[in-house]
């Protein structure tokens, strides 16, 4: 995967808000960016769960816990269809 490298500030009681320690805040920034762009359908299931770092079942459990509905669509299928085509099984 292609990366930019994105730099911000957030402010300590934002994250203290958030429950999120200073260590973890890069990587659960993410997790929120990949699930928000997977709620509001701007980036397919298998994205999101690769820009969250997760494998599938692992982003599909979290979204569970966040109430988050799975939107299955054509686009993540064919996804699927080609992993599992280039698994050579």
């Amino acid at each position: 995967m292609d990366t930019v490298t994105v730099n911000m500030e957030l402010p300590r009681d934002v994250l203290l808000a958030a429950d999120i320690s200073t260590v973890s805040a890069s990587a659960e920034i993410i997790k929120f960016l990949a699930i928000h762009m997977f709620k509001e359908r701007l980036i397919s299931f298998g994205k999101a769960a690769e820009l969250a770092g997760m494998d599938k079942l692992t982003f599909m459990e979290l979204l569970g816990r966040k109430g988050i509905s799975l939107n299955y669509d054509v686009d993540d299928y064919e996804e699927d269809l080609n992993t599992l085509r280039s698994l050579d099984l």
